[in-house]
Formats: C-alpha cells, structure tokens, sequence
C-alpha cells in the first residue's frame, strides 16, 4: 500500500505530527502504526486509570471518532520488522508492505529491565502503558496482594508506588542514587519528595537495588521476597520495574539513519535522510538551556516535535528550538514542577535565589545566568511558575524586576511597560 504520509507511533509525538499535517494536507493519504492495538490515550493518565479514579474511556485525549474524521488510516497492533530506506518502505511483521513518501517516527521508547537473579518475563510488570495498568489491576483483584516493590524512583516509579498505596498495599521504593526524582529536582526538593511519600505511608530504600528475587518453589511466576543488594530480604507480592525508558529503535537496524543515543534530528525534526522525520522518546532534540541535543522524554515535548515535523513534512517550514527539560508531577495532592537547569553550573556567571519554608513543605528556588533565568524548581508553590518559564523561553532580562520573582504575588504587574506591551501583543510568552 502507497501512502503520502506514515507515522510510526500513536501516542502524542505520532498524534501531534497527523495534527499538523491535517491541517495544511486535507487530502494527502494518511496512515499511523502502532503495535498497541487501542485508540491513542494520555500515558500520564495511566497511575489515576489504575487508582480507579477515571474509567478507560477518560484515557482517550482524541474523540473516537479522530482517525475517521481526518482521514487517517490505522494499523493498530501491528509490529513493525523493518524499515527500508531505499525502497522507503516499512515490512510489518505479517510482511505487508507499506509505501511512503514523508515518514514520520514516533515510535517512543521501551522499558528497560536490569538482568536480576530469579527475574523471568512472567514475575514482574513495568508501568508505561494501558496494558500494563489492566495486568497489575487483575493482580490487585485477585486479592493476594498485600506488599508490594517498586524499582525505580524516578517520576513513573513514584506514580506507580502512589497508586498502589491507593489499594491499602504495603509499598517500598527501592533507587539506586542516593535519592529519588534525581535528575528533575534538586536535594532539597527530592527530600520533601520523600518526607511526602513516607508520610503516606510508603517507604523509601535510597543507595541501593534489587540483587535477586526469590520465587514460589510451587509457581516460578510468583514472588515471594525482594532481596537487595546489601542484603535486606522484603516480603513481596507484586515487583514493578521503573528505573526508565529505551528508544524503540529496533526496527531501524542497518539502516543509514544517523542514531547516537536517539535518532538524530535536525531543527526541523528530519533526520539525516531526506524526509524521514523523528520525535519523543526515541529523537534526540535540541535543549536550549543546555545547548546541546539530547533525549527529552516528555509528553508534551513529544507533541510539539510532532507537529513541528508534521508542518515541515506538508511543506510548511517550522523549527523547533525551544525544548528543554521540564517536569510536573503531583504526590498525594503536592504539586511539584521542575524546568531547565537544577543545579547551578560551577562555570559561569550563576545566580541562586530560594525560598524554603519546611513547615509548610513549599520551596522555590530560580537559576540566573546574566539576569536571565536558566531554571526553575516549585514544591507546593506553583501558581507563577508558567510565567517564569515563559520568562525563560524569551531569554527576558529579568534584572529590573528580580527582587519579586519569589513573591507570593508576583504576576506581570512587575514587569517593566516594553515587555508588558510584547506580551500584551502576543509576541512573548
């Protein structure tokens, strides 16, 4: 089958870019691929799909009725082998064919499972996906669950640990850094994390990882302690493993497409061979921050990658140049949000300014470089935090209004009349 366009991937990344093309392309033949077999739905929604706080229709951020709609054709639950560059092709695993012209590859990434003693395919689940959520949910409903470990501490381990707390189950979070969410916080705010879950009741193993599971003699499909690497024994009866995500690159084996870490992608999302294009968990993009390109697995970096593909993929020249890490997260209604750099630089002219109140478990702190803020980290205090990254975004000298940037009531008042007029126009933020 010949098709104008193909997308690879039916979460934001892939969603984003038949978004964009949509938009200038009525007509052009459209068709998405993904290997999971259901309409696309919110991954960040999966920890309140598994607490039972929405139904699975609440998962879907489409209508039902998207694909029909723009005209997009589906092969849902279909895996890809191969993609062939010269042919420009991709074999599914049934061995169709199918044609493009302008691809777009949003294939996201795939759990990574450490090699651990006593660990088989059938023993443990990870949690980046619907069905993984409708596994561990007829596990919970079995009614032997009673303790439970989750490896991982970073913000998919957390929300699985929060959501399992949710069904009176015995949680333990074991990460081997020396604390958790250690690449999107900083010292302070992953402590405050970490007083937040134990004070809910879960607890919190830093410094240290799974060596071993020990089996049921009578069911190797089933657990029965978690042994860690200096030794501990917990008691466990369900293993969550969620220490992060791989690029799904498989199926780009042989070919000429640059990858270093991710598919390398050029501003305008296209890879090193003409349009090809890639985005979300398996590209690596630009970071302005940073000034480097690097993986960025994020949802909503995802979306925008895509749709910046698909502009240039129907003729519409767009950049992306605006990604960065950023991070939003809540814990037992706390809400914490992370952006840009975490720590301050030892070169550099850098400015810190914090705010911590303990008592209250709120903390503020901003990054400066020249007056210009480089990075932002709020626990339970995020009411200004989008305009500080649109601060950010602007590259604002934030000089003449510095003094406010922590206030309760800092709001564009404080900004000097030019930047208030641009704003106002439409031309920042």
């Amino acid at each position: 089958m010949d098709f104008d366009y193909l997308i690879i991937g039916n979460s934001s990344g892939g969603i984003g870019g038949a978004e964009a093309i949509r938009k200038y392309d009525k007509k052009g033949t459209l068709a998405i691929i993904s290997d999971e077999p259901v309409h696309t739905y919110s991954r960040a929604l999966i920890p309140y799909y598994l607490k039972g706080n929405i139904t699975y229709d609440k998962l879907y951020y489409r209508p039902s009725n998207f694909y029909n709609k723009n005209n997009i054709q589906t092969f849902l639950g279909k895996k890809i082998i191969k993609l062939d560059v010269k042919s420009r092709a991709i074999i599914l695993e049934d061995g169709e064919s199918l044609n493009f012209k302008e691809l777009l590859i949003a294939s996201g990434g795939v759990p990574f499972v450490p090699p651990i003693k006593g660990l088989n395919q059938n023993n443990y689940f990870t949690f980046t996906s619907v069905d993984d959520a409708n596994k561990i949910k007829d596990k919970i409903e079995s009614g032997h669950i009673q303790k439970a470990v989750v490896l991982g501490g970073g913000l998919i381990g957390l929300l699985a640990a929060e959501a399992l707390s949710s069904f009176n189950i015995e949680v333990s979070v074991v990460e081997l850094a020396e604390r958790v969410l250690i690449k999107v916080l900083d010292n302070i705010s992953s402590k405050i994390c970490e007083e937040i879950l134990e004070e809910n009741g879960i607890r919190v193993i830093t410094g240290h990882t799974i060596s071993e599971v020990i089996n049921n003699p009578d069911d190797p499909d089933k657990i029965d302690k978690i042994i860690l690497d200096n030794n501990e024994k917990l008691d466990c009866d369900l293993l969550i493993i969620a220490i992060g995500v791989r690029p799904r690159l498989d199926f780009l084996k042989d070919t000429e497409i640059n990858i270093n870490r991710g598919i390398v992608v050029d501003n305008h999302m296209q890879t090193n061979i003409p349009g090809i294009y890639a985005c979300g968990d398996c590209a690596e993009i630009y970071d302005f921050i940073l000034d480097i390109k690097k993986l960025t697995p994020l949802w909503p970096t995802a979306y925008i990658g895509g749709m910046i593909a698909g502009f240039n993929m129907a003729g519409h020249n767009k950049e992306f140049t605006m990604g960065m890490n950023m991070n939003s997260m809540k814990f037992f209604g706390i809400p914490v949000m992370s952006g840009g750099l975490i720590e301050k630089p030892d070169d550099g002219n850098y400015e810190v300014l914090t705010r911590y109140e303990p008592e209250n478990m709120i903390y503020k702190k901003i990054i400066l470089k020249d007056n210009i803020v480089k990075g932002i980290i709020s626990v339970n205090s995020i009411d200004r935090t989008g305009i500080i990254i649109g601060l950010m975004r602007n590259n604002i000298d934030v000089s003449s209004f510095k003094a406010h940037l922590m206030s309760d009531d800092f709001d564009l008042i404080y900004f000097p009349r030019e930047i208030r007029n641009e704003i106002f126009t439409g031309r920042l933020l």
